[in-house]
């Protein structure tokens, strides 16, 4: 997986690149078929913005973002959110279905 972090009007410092990969190592504990993650943290007076678009190997693009009071904050409620869309994704390509021959011998 390869993460892309960009700052606008911030500088994205070491600790900051850190805790951002560090997060995003949940989502991939939860769904491996992530190809890219491509971050963008914004700092307007008081307003902190983190937002995220993430591709997945089926050419599928989940993208969250969220506010925050600091830029942690906005980073946690950004990963939360994708972290929410990935299990959601992955829900949708597991086949619940049970299979012919369990219809068969069950009638």
């Amino acid at each position: 997986m390869q993460i892309q972090i960009v700052g606008k009007q911030v500088e994205v410092t070491q600790p900051i690149h850190d805790y951002v990969t560090a997060k995003l190592e949940r989502i991939t504990r939860h769904f491996e078929h992530v190809i890219d993650v491509h971050v963008v943290l914004t700092v307007e007076k008081l307003k902190h913005h983190a937002e995220a678009t993430l591709r997945t190997a089926q050419q599928r693009s989940l993208h969250a973002e969220a506010d925050g009071q600091d830029l942690y904050a906005a980073i946690d409620v950004m990963v939360d959110k994708l972290d929410q869309q990935v299990r959601k994704h992955k829900e949708k390509l597991t086949d619940h279905h049970r299979s012919e021959s369990h219809k068969r011998s069950a009638i």
